[in-house]
């Protein structure tokens, strides 16, 4: 029986790995891929320690770190199909037929963005279509970008651009913006800022990068297009959470909910991190945090067994 099975080779899972092994937990690691979202992302200038590093380099870095370490087995590509509340603790099926028990789990599965699902989306993301504001805003110092999203996340994307982008379109696909007041009226009333309301998401135009945006109004049936360098796409994001929907308590966001002290579930020795949980910020120095206390919780529960 392991101490420790670890779901998720994000920075969450990752960090929660590393700690795992240093407190000498009998720790398992399952993930379908190390690295988390940050993975795609072009440059990243934000992860503490290092200046500039690329989506990939971080994976990479990730990788070897928790390869490293001696005390902690690693499975990937595998996916967690489900997991079960034992007598002795919980039963994990990696997907392969078998199971496996543990006394405690981490949930780091992360969370995904929401895509708009249209042509030319996938072909250039990390080539102008980001996801990701405060990564790559700086980017895009001295032009014209599209926000797509007109709730919070959106106008948050907006503020990130304040400082960089030359103009921002705030595209809308309802007939006024949402989010909190506070963030509307600082978003309409900025100088930089054109809010374009009706819009329903078409197409993202390009040769090898980004260069347009075309929309149709929803009221009219006309069809435009934005010159655009870049296009964040922020109209949110979904946990990925399902497989413990009937163990653990989630709010109406399907996050999974926490005590943020110890990272700890409803459910007793599991505990979760990252961007699963009810976390007010997504991003990757706060999900390495979460993985390590989350581990630091797990084998203090353990040790109490």
């Amino acid at each position: 029986m392991y101490d420790v099975i670890i779901i998720g080779g994000g920075p969450a899972g990752v960090a929660a790995g590393v700690y795992a092994a240093r407190k000498r937990m009998n720790a398992l690691l399952v993930a379908e891929s190390i690295g988390g979202q940050s993975s795609v992302s072009a440059t990243i200038e934000n992860w503490i320690g290092d200046v500039s590093i690329s989506g990939m380099e971080l994976a990479q870095k990730l990788e070897k770190h928790v390869r490293a370490q001696e005390d902690i087995e690693i499975r990937t590509p595998e996916r967690v199909t489900s997991i079960e509340k034992t007598n002795e603790g919980f039963r994990v099926a990696p997907g392969k037929g078998e199971s496996l028990e543990t006394k405690s789990i981490i949930i780091a599965t992360g969370a995904r963005h929401r895509h708009l699902n249209i042509p030319g989306e996938e072909k250039f993301t990390g080539k102008g279509v980001g996801y990701c504001s405060t990564c790559d805003a700086p980017f895009f110092r001295g032009k014209t970008v599209a926000v797509i999203g007109a709730g919070n996340s959106g106008l948050e994307a907006c503020q990130d651009l304040f400082p960089y982008a030359e103009k921002i379109f705030l595209v809308s696909n309802v007939d006024d913006l949402k989010g909190d007041e506070v963030l509307r009226e600082e978003v309409r009333n900025h100088p930089k800022v054109e809010v374009v309301l009706n819009a329903q998401a078409r197409e993202i135009l390009g040769e090898n990068v980004v260069s347009g945006f075309r929309y149709e109004n929803s009221e009219t049936g006309e069809e435009k297009t934005l010159e655009v360098a870049g296009v964040f796409v922020e109209i949110g994001m979904e946990p990925n959470t399902d497989l413990v929907k009937d163990l653990v308590k989630r709010n109406d966001w399907n996050e999974i909910v926490i005590d943020h002290r110890t990272c700890e579930t409803s459910e007793p020795g599991v505990f979760a991190a990252g961007d699963a949980a009810d976390v007010a910020h997504r991003q990757n120095n706060i999900a390495a945090g979460q993985g390590a206390i989350a581990a630091i919780s797990a084998h203090g529960y353990v040790k109490k067994l």
